[in-house]
Formats: C-alpha cells, sequence, structure tokens
C-alpha cells in the first residue's frame, strides 16, 4: 500500500528553490507539489509567547523529550505490569469460585 500524497512543510528561499523539512517517503518518480504559505504568528502573540517561555524552562531544566525506545519501553513495561494484575485477578477469582464450591460440598453443622 503506497501513500497516495504526502504533506511536509518546508521554505521557499530567495532564490525560488525549496528546502523541505523532511524527507519525502515516496518512491522516485515524478511528482506535483502544490505550495501553500504558511501564515506566522507575530512576535507578540500571547499563544507564541507562552510556547517560548515553556521551551526555555524545559530547556533552562535540561528536559528533553523522550526517544521512541524510552517510550516503548516504558510502554512494555507498563503492558506486563497490567497483564500481571489480570492474571492476579484471575487467579484469585479462580480460588474464590473453588473455596465457595469446596464450602457448598462440606454438610452445615445446626447449633
Amino acid at each position: 500500500m503506497s501513500a497516495t500524497h504526502v504533506v511536509v512543510e518546508g521554505t521557499l528561499k530567495p532564490d525560488g528553490s525549496l528546502e523541505l523539512d523532511s524527507k519525502l517517503n515516496l518512491p522516485p518518480g515524478r511528482v506535483q507539489l502544490i505550495v501553500q504559505p504558511l501564515p506566522e504568528l507575530p512576535k507578540d502573540d500571547p499563544f507564541w509567547q507562552m510556547m517560548q517561555r515553556i521551551w526555555a524552562a524545559r530547556a533552562a531544566a535540561e528536559m528533553t523529550p523522550r526517544g521512541t525506545e524510552e517510550v516503548e519501553a516504558q510502554r512494555r513495561a507498563l503492558r506486563e505490569d497490567v497483564e500481571g494484575d489480570i492474571e492476579k485477578a484471575r487467579r484469585l477469582q479462580e480460588e474464590s469460585g473453588r473455596l465457595r464450591r469446596d464450602a457448598a460440598k462440606t454438610p452445615r453443622e445446626n447449633p
């Protein structure tokens, strides 16, 4: 299954050449290019200023985004934990059922 189109951003340079932000994941061959200018936020935009503060604070705190391997390792660990909890609950349910069946088989004493 191949992609019918890919959206990628880039920069149009003064000489008219186009620099793409990432490699296109398409097979070699002819393509059609549609260029659309992206809006640029003014520097005094409150949202933009908030994002700048967040990025600066994260950089100052040496906070870097997690890599793919770290995210996948955490996801696997979480899945294993959940699967372990499910298995414990299953065993507890089986044991409870067995105890109920055993109790039903045992004759009760009348006081």
